[in-house]
């Protein structure tokens, strides 16, 4: 900033100097050719122009002016000093050929601007040269003076340039420090902001970035926690089984086939169990809005798939099912894991020989089951990750379930609830946008 502050005011006071300097001596060229000029014909004008002779040349009172009379090609001159330069314009004049000539010329060493005009004697021409050191004097010393103040404007420039750069930058370094210092304590308290302008909206933007890393870390932190906590269960039960296992072989007391087949049977259950929860928390881990493979995908047959692979683990329950096709755009294997997750959830919850109703329509999917319901207090909160209701916490299940549906459902855009069901059962209804016939 202080660059560029310096270079505008250079470049701006570089041309108004130029323009000054240009237009000074323009203006001093005009007057004294006027001047000259009107000189130049009023001293022509004269009788002792006239009179002038070889032995008595034309004076004028001037000791910046040369003055000459030329009759044919002989000039008669004043004072002793250089001759002045005759060329062409000047015998142009003396012949009659043109009225007046006025020209730059150098006599000696110096600049002399000299007019030439014709008298009343025929055959004689009146030569005046005036010296320029005085404007070239006076020149100089305007240009002196406007690079002086220039160079005094520049500096001045400069000055408040890095003044304004100093004082303006002092909030995007106090934010610099502020963010350095989060970087090292990764404390994400909010930033002072102060003002409204164009820093302080930066600061804003900060602390709004600032407010969604900490709930990200807040829900990663939770994640840990109720997954330690869920993890503990099942690995304790797993171990004490294992545990009594050994210790039956190690003590040459081997259990009875049955009590070691039930056994066997609760460690296959538990291994399950836990492979499932690792599934599961795995599937919530995954932070990206959608899966980079996707594509349009029938919902009926994700549905149809999702209610076969069901009904072979709930063999007692009835599946209801009527789907029309659908195509929404999303990831195929995220829907299946979704639908699926709401099925096993009604199914679980479905009395023996009960009828899990599905109906797919539109884009959206309702699920009915024929169990006890959700409570009403209780139907915002069983999406959430590792929420159980009271009565459900004795039943398998991690509640890591219904918690998959809505991060699938939020990634394609959508929507999850849960209601009631006309039979009193609990009704999850999964909404997606985009549902139609079209490309089916």
């Amino acid at each position: 900033m202080t660059l560029l502050t310096t270079i505008a005011v250079g470049l701006s006071v570089a041309f108004l100097a130029s323009g000054v300097y240009v237009t000074a001596r323009m203006q001093l060229q005009s007057q004294l050719d006027e001047s000259l000029v009107q000189l130049a014909y009023t001293t022509a004008q004269a009788d002792f122009v006239s009179q002038a002779t070889e032995t008595q040349p034309v004076v004028v009172s001037a000791t910046e002016l040369k003055v000459g009379v030329l009759e044919g090609n002989v000039l008669r001159q004043n004072g002793q000093g250089p001759r002045l330069p005759l060329a062409r314009p000047e015998f142009q004049v003396a012949k009659g050929e043109r009225p007046s000539s006025l020209r730059t010329v150098m006599i000696g060493e110096d600049e002399y601007r000299m007019v030439t005009v014709p008298t009343q004697t025929p055959g004689r021409t009146l030569i005046i040269a005036q010296s320029l050191a005085q404007q070239e004097k006076l020149l100089n010393r305007l240009g002196a003076v406007s690079l002086i103040f220039g160079l005094l404007g520049v500096l001045g420039a400069g000055i408040a340039g890095w003044a304004v750069a100093r004082n303006g930058l002092r909030p995007v370094r106090t934010l610099t420090s502020s963010v350095e210092e989060i970087a090292i304590t990764e404390d994400l308290a909010p930033l002072r902001v102060e003002g409204d302008d164009e820093i302080a909206r930066l600061a804003t933007a900060f602390n709004q970035m600032l407010t969604a890393l900490d709930a990200s870390r807040d829900r990663q932190r939770r994640l840990v926690t109720d997954a330690g906590h869920e993890l503990r269960t099942p690995l304790t039960s797993l171990r004490t089984n294992v545990d009594l296992l050994t210790q039956s072989d190690e003590a040459d007391r081997a259990l009875d086939p049955t009590s070691r087949a039930e056994l066997l049977t609760d460690i296959r259950a538990q291994i399950d169990e836990l492979t499932t929860l690792i599934g599961d928390l795995t599937e919530l881990a995954r932070d990206e809005p959608l899966a980079p493979v996707v594509g349009r995908v029938d919902l009926a047959e994700i549905v149809d798939l999702s209610v076969a692979r069901v009904r072979r683990r709930a063999v007692d329950a009835t599946f209801d099912v009527e789907v029309e096709h659908c195509a929404v755009v999303g990831e195929a294997g995220a829907l299946e894991r979704a639908i699926t997750n709401l099925l096993d959830n009604a199914a679980k919850w479905s009395p023996p020989s009960g009828t899990v109703t599905v109906r797919l329509s539109g884009g959206i999917l309702t699920v009915d089951d024929e169990g006890p319901g959700i409570a009403a207090a209780d139907r915002a909160r069983v999406f959430d990750r590792f929420w159980r209701a009271e009565e459900s916490r004795t039943m398998p299940g991690s509640g890591l379930g219904l918690s998959i549906v809505r991060q699938v459902a939020e990634r394609h855009s959508g929507s999850v609830e849960a209601t009631v069901s006309p039979s009193g059962g609990a009704r999850l209804v999964l909404r997606l946008p985009g549902g139609d016939h079209a490309g089916v």
